[in-house]
C-alpha cells in the first residue's frame, strides 16, 4: 500500500435509489477496515454531474469507486456506466455493478460496457452486509486503485 493511500481515505460513491440498501451499505462501510468516505446520489443523472463536478457537486472529490445499481430513475445504470467508460477522464475509475438483476444480459452488457465486476444484491439482510464487506476488502484493501 502506498503511503499516499494509507493516508487519505478512499472516497466512495454509491449511484443507488433505494435508502435501505444505502443505509445498509453506510453501516457496512462503517465497520470496515479502511478508512472511507461514501456519497450517494440516487438517480444516473445525478451520477454523472457528480462525477463531472457540475453544480452542486463541483466541490465534491473525485471518487475511487463506484457502486452502481443498474435500475434508475432517469438515466440508468447501464448508460452511466456506458458515459463512464466512454469519457477520458472517468474511465480508470473502478465501476462495481451492484444491483438485484441476476438476467443474463444484464451481466454480460455489464460487462461488455467495461464494467470492474458484477455483484447481484442478496435478499439476506445478513448476506448483504457480507457482500458490501467484501466489496470493501478487496477493492479497498487489495486492490490498486488508480490516482485521481
Amino acid at each position: 500500500m502506498t503511503e499516499n493511500r494509507s493516508c487519505r481515505p478512499i472516497e466512495i460513491l454509491m449511484v443507488e435509489d433505494n435508502p435501505g440498501d444505502v443505509r445498509l451499505t453506510i453501516e457496512a462501510l462503517k465497520e470496515g477496515k479502511v478508512r472511507n468516505n461514501l456519497t450517494t446520489v440516487e438517480d444516473g443523472e445525478a451520477a454523472m454531474k457528480f462525477l463531472r463536478r457540475q453544480g452542486p457537486y463541483s466541490k465534491m472529490p473525485r471518487p475511487d469507486l463506484v457502486l452502481l445499481d443498474l435500475n434508475l430513475p432517469k438515466k440508468n445504470g447501464r448508460e452511466v456506466l456506458a458515459e463512464i467508460k466512454d469519457d477520458p477522464d472517468l474511465k480508470r475509475i473502478p465501476v462495481v455493478i451492484l444491483t438485484v438483476s441476476e438476467a443474463e444480459q444484464d451481466i454480460i452488457k455489464s460487462y461488455n460496457l467495461h464494467a470492474n465486476c458484477y455483484i447481484t444484491k442478496p435478499v439476506n439482510l445478513e448476506q448483504f452486509i457480507k457482500v458490501v464487506r467484501s466489496i470493501e476488502d478487496f477493492w479497498l484493501s487489495i486492490v490498486m486503485l488508480p490516482p485521481r
